[in-house]
This record gives C-alpha cells, sequence and structure tokens, in this order.
C-alpha cells in the first residue's frame, strides 16, 4: 500500500522527501499500510503546525491525535505497537533487544556517515574519507547477508528499515559496490521489490536511482 500526500486523516506524518531518516518511518508507514498525511517538509521552509507541535521544530515528526513523537527510532517501535501486523520486531525479548542493538550500530556506523555525504556543508575532505569509509564497512559485511533473507534475520524488520534508505542512496552519494558484495547486493534487489518499500519512496527518492 502506497503511502500517499494528499489525503489528510487523524495521523500526519512531516517528512522531507530526501532524507534517510524520514525514509525509515515511511517505509514502516507503507508496510504496515497506515493511512497517513504525508507533509513533504522543504529544509529551508518549515510550516508553523510542525513548529507549534515538536520544540525542536524538525523532521521526521509524527502526529497521531494528541500524540506528537520526533525521533524516527522512536516512531517506528510506536507504529509496530500500534499497527501489530505484520510485526516487525521480534516477540521475545532476547531477540528484540539483539534487533534493536542492530538498529544501533547502523546508526553509529553507517547512518552518521551518510549525514556526512548528504550535508552540503561537509568539508571536501571529510566526505572522501566518510565515502570510503561506507564502502569499505559495507563490503566488508556482505557475506553476513549470504546467511539470511533479511539483516540477520529471516523476517523483515525494522532493522531492514534503517538499512535500506542507506543503501538506496548508494547511488546518489557515489558508492557503487564490487563484484564480491553480490550477497549485499541480492539482499538489496529483495528489498527494494518489496511493495511497502516501493510505496515508501518520494519522489526525490525514485529520482536517486
Amino acid at each position: 500500500m502506497s503511502v500517499t500526500a494528499n489525503k489528510r486523516s487523524s495521523m500526519a506524518f512531516f517528512s522531507d522527501p530526501a532524507d534517510q531518516y524520514c525514509h525509515r518511518v515511511r517505509i514502516v508507514l507503507a508496510e504496515k499500510g497506515v493511512t497517513v498525511d504525508v507533509v513533504n517538509v522543504e529544509p529551508d521552509n518549515h510550516p508553523q503546525e510542525l513548529a507549534e507541535a515538536n520544540p525542536y521544530n524538525s523532521v521526521p515528526t509524527l502526529l497521531d491525535r494528541d500524540l506528537v513523537l520526533y525521533e524516527p527510532n522512536i516512531m517506528m517501535e510506536y507504529l509496530d505497537e500500534r499497527f501489530p501486523h505484520p510485526p516487525l520486531l521480534p516477540v521475545y525479548p532476547v531477540a528484540r533487544a539483539n534487533s534493536r542493538l542492530l538498529m544501533y550500530r547502523i546508526q553509529r556506523d553507517w547512518s552518521v556517515l551518510v549525514d556526512i555525504l548528504t550535508n552540503p556543508k561537509s568539508p571536501a575532505a571529510a566526505v572522501t574519507k566518510a565515502r570510503k569509509e561506507l564502502r569499505e564497512s559495507l563490503v566488508g559485511v556482505s557475506p553476513v547477508f549470504a546467511e539470511m533473507p533479511f539483516f540477520m534475520s529471516d523476517e523483515f524488520s525494522l532493522v531492514d528499515c534503517c538499512l535500506a534508505p542507506i543503501l538506496w542512496r548508494l547511488p546518489k552519494l557515489g558508492i557503487e559496490l564490487p563484484r564480491q558484495a553480490k550477497p549485499m547486493q541480492d539482499y538489496m534487489d529483495r528489498i527494494f521489490a518489496r511493495e511497502g518499500f516501493v510505496g515508501s519512496l518520494s519522489a526525490a527518492e525514485r529520482d536517486m536511482q
């Protein structure tokens, strides 16, 4: 089910169409088939409604009636609990903790590098270093993706929702994976073909490929 931006509902999602953190939440919304009003926000032109709802005036921001959330991973877990089917976190505490740890590692090891690469104010030397680190790290972990259909799991999860926006942006970031990263390429093909992923894409993200 596609996440649309033209039908007002009780739930609204303020989103930067090109931002990796907004994208991960849009994937969850699409996977769950949630009816939501996606409000595309330009970086330098935030609507008054967003400033009034979120003390940081930042995106992503999720409004669900009287609830306001403005941290992407909290939004993702809230949506998984609010709309339990299909579940995107394991049932058992140990498995859930491991999933959360993987999300943390994606953030710490890869998302921060994407932030450097997408920040127009990043120094050229920092961009070059971040691009090299991201490519080498992804290539290094690629064999793991040959073991299970999803990232360290037999089921699609919030972990994949965090990773997929990074991998989708690789061409835009100037990163081409080598032939030895085929397990990761195969994983990308599986993820990018999912109905939920396709439905999550903004026009700006479709242009990244």
